[in-house]
């Protein structure tokens, strides 16, 4: 209803038009009524009619951002009231592993392991089900394990390469997980976890994170031969194509 007026198909006679008329014109102050706030919520700000936002009506906004370290370890506290955790749950550690996760991710996320704790039939819930839960959340579906043979060794050495590179290179990201178990669209997957919630990356940082992404596709290289190199780092190269606009 707060949209941009005159973009509707009934132009000023558009039914929601007038209904926000009728809105700015009760925000507008004139009455003697005090005591009372008015609060709205939006994910499209971009799109509000301008005067939604003048002084005396919406002109306080308050942004509310994705939860930093201490606001996600907070929002798991409270969702972890009503679990049984086993006592190698860091909560603090889930809230290192989870940047960029909302609080309903975070309550999705503590469900998730709930759900596997219950299937795998143990008495509380651990930091297996906690880091299955995560890569489910984050990746996908697990999927059927890879059998031996030579793609599997192939992708093998092309997560080696990632971790390798990512390691050595003093401003990547830790990391924090290798795995060949495929995962939505993936046969292999290298979780790295930043120390701290990044709001802005330097440089270099960009500079490590494409190394470490072509590490892979070096890796097949290196061990394989050029006649060997596969698919595998097509969204490699895509990732690295981004961070280049980034930069």
């Amino acid at each position: 209803m707060g949209r941009q007026r005159g973009t509707g198909i009934g132009g000023g006679n558009d039914e929601r038009e007038q209904t926000l008329n009728q809105l700015l014109t009760e925000m507008d102050g004139f009455e003697g009524n005090t005591g009372i706030i008015v609060i709205a919520a939006t994910n499209r700000p971009d799109v509000l009619d301008t005067a939604l936002l003048r002084p005396g009506r919406f002109d306080r906004q308050v942004i509310v951002d994705y939860p930093d370290l201490k606001g996600r370890k907070g929002i798991l506290e409270v969702h972890a009231r009503n679990k049984k955790l086993a006592t190698d749950i860091s909560l603090e550690a889930i809230a290192r592993r989870t940047p960029g996760f909302t609080g309903a991710d975070l309550a999705n996320l503590l469900n998730e392991a709930a759900i596997l704790t219950a299937r795998r039939r143990k008495e509380a819930m651990t930091m297996a089900e906690v880091n299955d839960a995560i890569d489910r959340v984050v990746a996908g579906m697990e999927g059927t394990p890879l059998i031996d043979s030579k793609n599997k060794r192939l992708i093998a050495y092309h997560e080696v390469g990632h971790a390798i590179v990512g390691t050595v290179l003093k401003d990547h990201d830790p990391v924090q997980k290798v795995t060949l178990i495929p995962r939505g669209q993936a046969k292999g997957l290298t979780w790295f976890t930043p120390d701290e919630d990044q709001g802005l990356v330097t440089r270099n940082q960009i500079l490590a994170r494409i190394t470490a992404t072509l590490g892979g596709r070096a890796a097949e290289e290196e061990v394989f031969g050029d006649s060997e190199v596969t698919t595998g780092a097509s969204s490699d190269l895509q990732k690295v194509t981004s961070s280049l606009g980034k930069w």
